[in-house]
């Protein structure tokens, strides 16, 4: 099919193109004048129709510029998923304001970080948070309003009561610019301190029409299970709402409630991470459910293991599309995976508009085949990171006609078709004995183990090499026989002389942060000082069943 074919063209046969721009407040509007009693939204047993959801943003709107927001104001958020929080989100960009969705699992500190950063004027909060923002009220001297997406308590105004009674008179859709401010998305990766990653009304355009070549759009229902502060959530979310589809959006995903909801609404698109993926496959019921419905299933965020890929593809209705890429843009990469199944241990080709290169360690441009970082530009790019210029430039590379482009922090290679080959994170790589140990190709060795669920490598110190890579495995549900000993063994007779693992830790779930990725700082720290060949610190976590 011709969106196929476009999204596995190689990088020499694409050009740049801007999508035609429309604001995503236009969209809903349209929606609501040519389907008014259509179903925009769904989350629990709770419906709006597009004519609803509609005039519901339209008061949020009308609340926020009464209370003094302009355009280009920041606005924080933090809750988990919920009507209000979604209808916050796109009112406060009907009003031309700009939105900041703070992470749930975070440190005080961080969460202070973010909104002086972003110099918030309001935040929304869900009563869960209200002690932690409570704490942080002193240090933020940007705030000046404290709503709650639910019940009023003391030094919190209500959600109901903040919006007031229905008595709106004309919208307040503020015209805004493809340059305008939309969302600043905080995320601290798996690398440290959180940076602002400002995005636009023109790149959130761009996103809305990439989900377009899905097939998105009325009579499609697209369900979101990803949290509402995550980029990821929000390039699928947006794109269903902004195109005219159906959206059901779960408050906190679990693979049983998700299969349900699934079979029962008909769904034919979403959009996951791999831990859901994993989950999702590995229910007991997963046969039991009709998912027939499905056209795309798309997974982003982090690496999905070629196994998982397979048992996708075998047992999963519809095409599964993985995506490549990362909040700031840059380097975009797509794998259908159904139509390239010899090439599941990529992550695919370039998309149409997007150029990626490999620069080495001093910056200089890498001939095709050669191992190193990814660079890449596109029209859906960041501004930058917000008010942190030199921060922006650190991940800035310019090519010899001085075009810019965005560093992935990522190592790969393409091969001989074209298909981007990731390897590790470039702060990740494993140095041994001065050579260069790729992280994902002992990965790929040992999740082959019958017993494995999964497997997470980092390199710890070495006296005698360095590093050496060391191996943090979850055993599979219902195995209790899986040896340290012996699977260390077992891999090392598989794994080149360089990648032999020094040690196997047993445990029962990996470090992850709110939307699947591995923490593989949070591994590596006990480890930090200097120590023998997979010598276990003192401080070894509690949770670690077994080590070698």
């Amino acid at each position: 099919m011709a969106q196929t074919e476009t999204l596995a063209q190689p990088p020499a046969a694409v050009a740049a193109v801007k999508a035609p721009f429309e604001p995503l407040s236009q969209r809903i509007r349209s929606h609501a004048l040519r389907d008014p009693q259509g179903i925009a939204l769904r989350i629990d047993s709770t419906e709006f129709t597009w004519a609803a959801f509609d005039h519901l943003l339209d008061r949020v709107a009308a609340r926020l510029v009464a209370r003094g927001i302009v355009r280009g104001d920041r606005i924080a958020a933090i809750g988990p998923n919920s009507p209000e929080y979604l209808l916050l989100f796109v009112g406060a960009v009907r009003a031309g304001a700009c939105m900041v969705p703070l992470p749930t699992m975070t440190s005080l500190p961080s969460i202070v970080g973010m909104v002086n950063d972003a110099q918030a004027r309001m935040v929304f909060a869900a009563s869960a948070q209200h002690a932690t923002m409570d704490e942080a009220r002193t240090a933020c001297a940007s705030l000046r309003e404290f709503v709650s997406f639910d019940i009023a308590s003391p030094g919190w105004e209500g959600w109901a009561s903040w919006l007031g009674e229905d008595t709106l008179a004309a919208p307040a859709d503020v015209p805004v610019t493809e340059d305008d401010l939309f969302n600043i998305m905080y995320s601290s990766g798996t690398t440290g301190e959180p940076k602002g990653i400002v995005h636009s009304h023109g790149m959130r355009n761009e996103h809305l029409t990439r989900m377009g070549r899905f097939g998105i759009g009325p009579g499609t229902v697209t369900l979101i299970s990803t949290p509402l502060y995550s980029n990821t959530t929000h390039a699928c979310l947006l794109g269903s709402i902004g195109l005219g589809g159906k959206t059901v959006m779960m408050r906190k995903f679990d693979a049983l409630g998700w299969l349900k909801l699934a079979q029962d609404e008909r769904v034919t698109h979403t959009m996951l991470v791999p831990v859901q993926v994993q989950r999702i496959l590995a229910h007991p019921d997963f046969e039991r459910f009709d998912l027939s419905a499905f056209q795309w299933k798309l997974c982003t965020s982090a690496p999905l293991s070629p196994l998982i890929k397979r048992d996708a593809i075998d047992r999963w209705p519809g095409k599964m599309l993985e995506i490549y890429g990362h909040s700031e843009g840059g380097a975009n990469c797509n794998l259908v995976l159904n139509d390239f199944p010899d090439k599941l241990h990529t992550v695919g080709r370039p998309i149409a508009g997007c150029v990626v290169k490999m620069i080495d360690e001093a910056g200089h441009e890498l001939p095709r085949g050669q191992t190193g970082e990814l660079v890449g530009r596109q029209p859906a790019m960041m501004v930058g990171y917000f008010m942190q210029p030199e921060k922006t430039e650190e991940v800035t590379w310019y090519d010899s006609d001085g075009e810019r482009y965005y560093r992935s922090g990522d190592v790969g290679h393409f091969d001989e078709d074209g298909f981007v080959v990731l390897l590790d994170r470039t702060k990740d790589m494993i140095v041994s004995g001065g050579f260069n140990v790729y992280a994902v190709d002992i990965e790929r060795v040992i999740e082959q183990h019958p017993d494995v669920a999964e497997v997470a490598v980092v390199g710890i110190p070495s006296e005698q090499w360095g590093e050496t890579p060391l191996a943090f495995v979850v055993p599979r549900a219902g195995t209790h026989t899986l040896d340290a000993a012996a699977l260390r063994t077992w891999a090392n007779e598989r794994l080149g002389k360089l990648q032999r693992i020094s040690g196997v830790e047993l445990r029962d779930a990996l470090p992850r942060s709110e939307v699947g990725k591995i923490l593989k700082r949070e591994l590596r720290a006990p480890y930090a000082a200097p120590a023998a060949d997979a010598t276990p610190p003192a401080h070894q976590p509690a949770h670690s069943r077994s080590t070698v």
